[in-house]
């Protein structure tokens, strides 16, 4: 299929044309079809376009001379059978730098079907392509009116495995308990994730030579809420099986095995948001090609203040952390041993500051500013040549977003 967007070179006319079939459709969509469409379907869609400019290294396109090479555009329906179950689809084009070209993939599509369905809860299940129950974000990251911010907390939604982390081919069993005390959702998910694009390939293998094969893995969250979401506690984990397939030794196989735990807390009220991740996550490699057999640690946590200064206007303050290794918080050990390659590709240290205006119920716009000490989650199809990037830099962004 050919990409919507060019994966070279995003014109102002080709980004004019996207928003004006986005709106047409936003407008055409429920007007037209509206009543034309049976009372258990509904189609939605949203269109975002992005700027983007750092003072040194490269994020979704040469954003030092200022990109454009960031926007999202879906479509997306559910049919309801039954009350008890439905099925539901996404289409998405997504361009971000050289990373995502602009081609149209299914982001999601699956049927769900529920046994149990009452006041006190609900027991379910989901069979096809399924978002990832990781962290607060991860099955909504998708939609820019579901983030809390452009882009989300690198240190534990990495933009440069997303993909990976995005969803899996497979089956979700998912329960809802509601008591006096809160409630309690829980979701078991078992399947296979998207290993083989080219940004997953290189965060986890680098230039050695050989694919990645993905196996069956498992992911399950468990969240619980208070005082209709007032407060929110989540506790979301996984283990991630990659087979690394030699080229130069097929007989040779490898293992790359991923297991990420994430603790997330999250305090709301009339104006203040208050929201906190913590995570720990950990590698283990064997036979992997010139890497070898080796075991790590890493480590992420972000604190972000939320304040609703009108019902159409909010600003966020946000630190971000991640270390690659928790044994070599300063990349110092890893530099040693790997020439060519900084301490700084090892942690990054984000503040962040940004504003949103939500303009209409289908318009909002937000810009956000980042200044970041370290390079550990800076895509790496932008950045080739680690040795190049700098350590200090900063990040202004701008978008537009539109829904229907």
């Amino acid at each position: 299929m050919k990409s919507l967007v060019s994966s070279k070179f995003v014109s102002p006319v080709a980004l004019l044309e996207a928003l004006v079939l986005v709106l047409c459709l936003g407008s055409f969509v429920p007007s037209v079809y509206g009543n034309l469409l049976p009372e258990n379907t509904q189609i939605h869609g949203f269109a975002s376009q992005g700027f983007i400019l750092t003072s040194e290294n490269q994020f979704f396109g040469d954003s030092q001379n200022g990109s454009f090479r960031f926007s999202e555009l879906g479509l997306n329906t559910s049919i309801q059978f039954t009350p008890d179950f439905q099925f539901a689809a996404q289409a998405l084009s997504r361009q971000a730098g050289p990373g995502d070209n602009g081609q149209i993939h299914l982001d999601f599509g699956f049927l769900d079907y529920k046994w149990i369905s009452n006041e006190s809860g609900a027991l379910g299940m989901r069979l096809g392509r399924v978002k990832n129950p990781l962290g607060f974000y991860n099955d909504t990251r998708d939609v820019a009116f579901t983030r809390p911010s452009i882009f989300l907390p690198e240190s534990i939604y990495f933009d440069r495995t997303r993909n990976l982390a995005l969803s899996a081919d497979g089956a979700n069993l998912y329960a809802e308990y509601r008591t006096d005390a809160g409630s309690f959702f829980y979701e078991l998910e078992i399947g296979y994730p998207d290993v083989d694009d080219r940004e997953t390939v290189l965060s986890f293998i680098g230039d050695s030579n050989g694919v990645l094969d993905n196996q069956l893995s498992y992911i399950t969250r468990l969240l619980f809420e208070k005082d209709g979401g007032q407060l929110r506690f989540g506790l979301s984990g996984a283990l991630i099986n990659i087979e690394f397939k030699s080229a130069s030794s097929p007989s040779g196989d490898g293992m790359i095995r991923f297991r990420p735990l994430i603790l997330s807390f999250q305090y709301n009220s009339e104006r203040w948001n208050l929201t906190s991740e913590y995570a720990l996550r950990y590698f283990k490699y064997r036979n992997v090609g010139q890497i070898g057999d080796f075991t790590k640690m890493g480590e992420s946590i972000y604190l972000q203040g939320a304040y609703r200064i009108t019902p159409q206007v909010e600003g966020f303050l946000r630190y971000d952390l991640l270390f690659q290794d928790r044994n070599d918080r300063n990349g110092a050990e890893f530099a040693l041993h790997n020439p060519g390659r900084p301490a700084h590709t090892q942690f990054a240290k984000d503040w962040t500051a940004g504003l949103l205006w939500g303009m209409t119920d289908a318009w909002m716009t937000r810009v956000e500013y980042h200044y970041v000490d370290g390079t550990a989650w800076l895509p790496l199809l932008d950045n080739p040549l680690p040795s190049e990037t700098k350590r200090y830099w900063n990040m202004f962004s701008i978008l537009l977003s539109y829904r229907f």
